[in-house]
């Protein structure tokens, strides 16, 4: 159990010595207590494949040793996170991100290779897999952020921009893509094309009521198709950061809102909960403290106290 009437840290970091993996520790020494950059990408050099890519259950919902996208995207997040999205890491991350891309350049959500391995039920592994925003959109703006030029962008931004467009124009969609679209659309170069999108798709989210802008009444609130039991998205699942362009799709009130209920969501033993469907006790363990970091970032980049 936490330290009761610790700060949100303290009790976070209490629940992270005691569940999480390496990886997971030397993220929060690193954004919390101070900690090195090389201890954290040494930890997720455990985690890197011979073809440059990412495997080994770095998504907890992925299990097996193979390389996947959304594990890839993943390392490449924990990689900019420390400022070491550049050089040859990413230039190898780019070789492996084009072997594996579909047709028309972009990315699948899961490479035909998890085959044989455990993987989340909802995450079917099917041959010719068809490009996906959820794992495109991420890795596309990432790079883009930290100017990243690599061939393999030219065809995937162009995937992005032709997905993020439908979206624009009131295409059926849930709250993951969304986030996808927004870390896209943060990064894109063109700035004023993705403001001018951001503002559309903000438009999309309120109309198709994505975000749940009164959390007392959240009970009362749809769960898109295929999703758990409460598994609500809120403003800041959307805008983790004061300057993401859907920012100005909430107001102050209906964002501050979403924050106390963010910070109200911690749980006794220190670490915040999962709220997408668990189906195995592994995934649920090494899941939550990837949570509670996310939570503690999204607090403190609005000026929350911790």
């Amino acid at each position: 159990m936490a330290p009761s009437g610790a700060s949100a840290v303290a009790r976070a970091e209490h629940f992270v010595w005691l569940t999480a993996r390496v990886l997971e520790q030397r993220r929060f020494a690193y954004h919390f207590l101070g900690g090195g950059a090389d201890a954290v990408e040494a930890a997720l050099t455990a985690y890197l494949g011979d073809d440059g890519g990412y495997g080994h259950a770095l998504e907890p919902d992925l299990r097996g040793p193979v390389s996947q996208p959304l594990h890839t995207a993943l390392a490449l997040r924990v990689l900019d996170e420390i400022g070491r999205c550049g050089d040859r890491r990413v230039e190898r991350v780019c070789r492996y991100l084009t072997a594996v891309s579909t047709p028309d350049g972009a990315l699948p959500a899961l490479h035909p290779s998890l085959r044989g391995y455990p993987a989340a039920p909802w995450l079917p592994v099917v041959d010719d897999p068809p490009s996906d925003l959820l794992s495109t959109g991420p890795v596309v703006g990432l790079l883009h952020r930290n100017e990243v030029w690599h061939a393999w962008l030219f065809r995937a931004t162009d995937f992005c921009w032709s997905a993020v467009e439908a979206l624009c124009r009131g295409a059926r969609t849930h709250p993951y893509e969304v986030a996808a679209a927004v870390a896209f659309l943060d990064g894109a170069p063109d700035r004023t094309r993705a403001e001018a999108a951001a503002e559309r798709l903000g438009r999309t989210v309120r109309e198709q009521r994505l975000a749940v802008l009164d959390p007392e009444r959240a009970a009362e609130h749809p769960v898109p198709e295929g999703y758990a039991p409460g598994e609500h998205h809120f403003p800041h699942d959307f805008a983790r950061t004061p300057d993401s362009l859907a920012r100005p799709w909430f107001t102050d009130t209906e964002l501050d809102r979403s924050l106390d209920h963010l910070a109200g969501a911690q749980q006794e033993d220190g670490g915040w909960p999962v709220r997408w469907r668990l189906w195995a006790p592994g995934t649920a363990l090494e899941a939550r403290p990837m949570v509670t970091i996310d939570a503690l970032l999204t607090l403190r980049a609005h000026g929350r106290p911790i």
